[in-house]
């Protein structure tokens, strides 16, 4: 597994063999930016299950051992479903700008997730992009993401 220098990285990014392509391109562009990434797999394009890379990026951010996480699958609904399993991880599966920018601004989510057979490379760098530079608002919006993460308790 690939990674960038610290000990504690920028983004833990994973995928399944459907969104493998597409993680490539957005780590490649994640290091150009000066984004330190672990890559926490998969290494190729032979079929995998996408839960194994999702447990792996979910407990490199909940551990510190990254600030954010990106998971990618063929849709990016499976990776945000299993995500959202763990206390602490707030998923969203973004499809454009606008889902990316409300995502990070009103949710303050931890870990994006794309869809590798959905949407582009141009397109999932500047959803990627959109999703880091989005400050989140607090206010409001903290006191929803309290009640996201006191929910948790109770499962």
């Amino acid at each position: 597994m690939r990674s960038g220098s610290g000990s504690v990285h920028d983004i833990a990014i994973g995928s399944d063999h459907a969104g493998f392509w597409l993680k490539e391109i957005i780590r490649e562009h994640l290091l150009k930016r000066g984004f330190s990434t672990l890559d926490m797999g998969t290494e190729s394009a032979d079929s995998v299950d996408y839960p194994d890379f999702a447990v792996k990026v979910c407990e490199a951010v909940l551990s510190g051992a990254a600030r954010n996480g990106i998971l990618l699958c063929g849709t990016g609904i499976g990776m945000s479903i299993m995500a959202n399993r763990f206390k602490g991880i707030r998923a969203a599966l973004c499809h454009d700008h606008f889902t990316a920018l409300a995502a990070k601004r009103h949710n303050n989510a931890n870990v994006l997730a794309l869809g590798g057979r959905i949407i582009g490379p141009d397109l999932g760098k500047e959803i990627v992009d959109t999703w880091l530079e989005a400050p989140f608002e607090g206010g409001r919006h903290q006191r929803r993401v309290d009640k996201l993460d006191a929910s948790q308790d109770k499962t």
